[in-house]
């Protein structure tokens, strides 16, 4: 109980997500995968890691949807409350199907969301300055308290996906270009994470803490003088 576990799932194990209260958990994974699974991470206080990608969901006309940007919504008759971001939609149909298995009470954890700063000529909304915005109001979005409309006055822990452009990584061009720096560890832009140089006599910095770190977590580091 000490010790919290749980493995990421794709919105692929969602059918039925638009709208958001229509969501369900695929036929098949709900009562033979999940379902179980559910239930172990209620037992261990354990989070439901889900990867949502606003970026691999959106077409031409939902862009300012995918993005945080003023849009017209999508309305979900059902519950009657109106969604103005993907990210917001997406979540919420987590929730919607994790509710009709009985475990609305698990939490929610972002373990991977992000926007590629080059992409394919094809590609609409793919540059470094749409990266830049997207991780920028993402930031915002989850660090604002607000939650979702089914949950709300929520935060969720979230990880941006990625640190680094993986330039060696098949596929399209997208999935070399996630990362907030590149692969030669130069930034390729600034979503208010990098710091200022700090003078080496300056007693708050240190560079073996996390910037802003919970003081319930401990941070491992490598013992001076070890062995590789």
């Amino acid at each position: 109980r000490r010790i919290q576990i749980s493995t990421p799932h794709s919105l692929g194990t969602l059918t039925n997500s638009t709208p958001p209260s229509s969501a369900k958990f695929r036929r098949g994974y709900d009562a033979q995968v999940l379902k179980p699974l559910l239930s172990f991470l209620r037992s261990t206080s354990s989070p439901f890691v889900v990867n949502p990608y606003p970026f691999f969901g959106y077409s031409i006309e939902t862009l300012d949807f995918a993005l945080f940007r003023p849009n017209p919504g999508l309305f979900d008759q059902h519950t009657k409350l109106l969604y103005t971001n993907m990210l917001d939609a997406q979540l919420d149909s987590v929730y919607s199907a994790m509710d009709k298995l009985g475990f609305s009470d698990v939490e929610i954890v972002i373990g991977e969301i992000g926007w590629p700063s080059e992409g394919d000529i094809d590609q609409i909304g793919v540059d470094v300055d749409t990266a830049a915005e997207f991780n920028k109001n993402l930031i915002a979005r989850v660090d604002s308290g607000t939650g979702t409309p089914l949950m709300p006055n929520r935060t969720f822990e979230t990880y941006i996906f990625a640190l680094f452009n993986e330039n060696l990584k098949s596929g399209p061009t997208s999935e070399r270009n996630f990362g907030i720096f590149r692969s030669d560890l130069t930034p390729i832009y600034d979503i208010g994470i990098l710091r200022p140089t700090f003078r080496s006599s300056d007693p708050v910095y240190n560079p073996r803490s996390p910037v802003r770190g919970s003081s319930s977590k401990r941070w491992c580091v490598t013992k001076a003088g070890a062995e590789t």
